[in-house]
């Protein structure tokens, strides 16, 4: 039995964030915006950022920064140099 958990992200209030998703499953945690998947960190290998939608707005770019715990910088440095994928997760 596959076992997932899905809880919104928290603001620095404590409050819940609404439509900003972090979801636990055993492969690793997912970010999801609304309803689309942004990025996967799976327990084993690199990050995945979903193709179309990583840097799709502000909010989602606010939450995904917040999700892999650094600035679009270092975000976009880690796609070229190969350290992130980029593919459809959605």
């Amino acid at each position: 039995m596959m076992k997932i958990k899905v809880r919104n992200m928290f603001g620095q209030s404590g409050r819940a964030i609404p439509n900003q998703f972090i979801i636990n499953t055993p492969k690793g945690v997912y970010f999801q915006s609304y309803r689309s998947i942004i990025a996967f960190t799976p327990n084993n290998g690199k990050t995945v950022l979903d193709q179309y939608y990583w840097d799709y707005s502000r909010t989602t770019g606010k939450y995904r920064n917040e999700f892999l715990g650094e600035y679009i910088e270092e975000t976009r440095n880690k796609i070229k140099k190969g350290e992130y994928k980029l593919m459809n997760l959605n």
